[in-house]
């Protein structure tokens, strides 16, 4: 797997703590360290690409030319197979159709698009950069440039958003052109300007409460409405399961390529240092900036756990078996409460937790940690 990390915003969204930069200054320049980080970086996998994803940032902040450049040095590093799924983040208001119709000629198959809300106070209130009608544009648009599979972002919890309002959202989606969905609660994450706007009062803090409802509610429309909730943020109808996450999930080894990208071998992580002039020197002295993190049995167990039991499939037993009957034994033992209280399932083959348990998943993952 190969996931791109593209590291431009046209502006700020106040809850992202992601790396990102509203200044273009350099992206000429970021491109061609991708382009070369490609080169540098190849024999990373040692094994055919099965998926590209392009993240950020908004990848759509990239002109089509950009994108080709990237692409031909993909083809021209590595082995890929035939048919994969290319995934391209994007915003509403840069997607034109002639836009969409140079993606999908360039490979890109399934689109992921920031929509967020089809509120005009909630795209205000997270400084969202497009309106709802570019948000219905964009999807007409990518539906008439052939795309099959399209997936969009909506958040819930956000401050002033009812119980009605989130069942409106949600069945705007029915009448759309598209077959996955992910749906995130609105977090505060220290330092952004959300944190900072509530802790000065200018806001309203967001409800727990509030979100945990909106969730129960996100889970029983799936279920009416033709979705399989296969991961606690991600929905799809039947084929439209996103290929590339599935496969983080289960534990799929990937190379990240541009600033703040992670890379995983199977025996440690590296990640690419989060700032745009420091990655571009060091690629083009050929010495990438990262921290390496090697990977012993402990973390490898626990990242199994929490990655895991977020999704339809859990924690596989056979996973549980190559990291030794230790590790069998303490999740047996650790398991054992949750099994009672009916918060866990156990099968031939995993451990899984029901619908009803998904809202405490973490901190069921937390219980089980070694």
């Amino acid at each position: 797997m190969l996931y791109l990390h593209i590291p431009f915003c046209k502006q700020a969204c106040n809850y992202c703590d992601f790396h990102f930069s509203t200044s273009t200054t350099y992206k000429s320049q970021l491109v061609k360290a991708i382009v070369k980080e490609l080169s540098i970086r190849k024999q990373y996998l040692n094994t055919p690409i099965t998926s590209i994803y392009f993240g950020g940032g908004t990848p759509s902040q990239l002109t089509l030319d950009e994108v080709e450049v990237i692409f031909n040095s993909i083809y021209n590093n590595f082995n890929v197979n035939k048919g994969i799924e290319v995934t391209f983040e994007a915003n509403p208001d840069d997607l034109t159709l002639e836009y969409l119709k140079g993606l999908k000629s360039l490979g890109v198959n399934r689109l992921s698009i920031g929509i967020q809300s089809f509120r005009e106070q909630d795209l205000k209130s997270m400084n969202r950069a497009h309106s709802v009608k570019q948000a219905f544009d964009c999807l007409s648009f990518a539906e008439n440039a052939g795309f099959s599979h399209v997936s969009i972002d909506l958040i819930y919890g956000i401050q002033g958003l009812t119980n009605q309002d989130w069942v409106e959202q949600l069945n705007t989606t029915k009448k759309l052109p598209i077959d996955h969905l992910s749906c995130y609660s609105l977090t505060v994450e220290p330092k952004t300007p959300l944190a900072k706007a509530i802790e000065n009062g200018k806001m309203e803090d967001i409800s727990d409460d509030q979100s945990a409802d909106q969730f129960e509610f996100l889970q029983s429309w799936a279920l009416e409405n033709g979705f399989e909730h296969y991961e606690i943020s991600n929905l799809a109808k039947e084929g439209g399961v996103a290929q590339h996450n599935s496969a983080y999930w289960k534990g799929a080894h990937y190379l990240g390529i541009g600033p703040s990208a992670h890379s995983f071998n199977g025996i440690s992580r590296s990640v690419n240092i989060p700032n745009n002039t420091k990655y571009i020197r060091g690629i083009e002295a050929n010495k990438p900036e990262m921290e390496l993190e090697e990977i012993n049995t402990d973390i490898r167990f626990n990242e199994i756990v929490l990655t895991g039991l977020r999704t339809k499939w859990g924690v596989q037993k056979v996973e549980l078996i190559k990291l030794g009957k230790k590790y069998v034994q303490h999740f047996q033992q650790k398991s054992l409460v949750f099994k009672e209280i009916e918060k866990m399932i156990e099968t031939d083959s995993a451990f899984i937790l029901p619908a009803n348990a998904w809202l405490n998943a973490d901190g069921i993952a937390g219980k089980l940690f070694i």
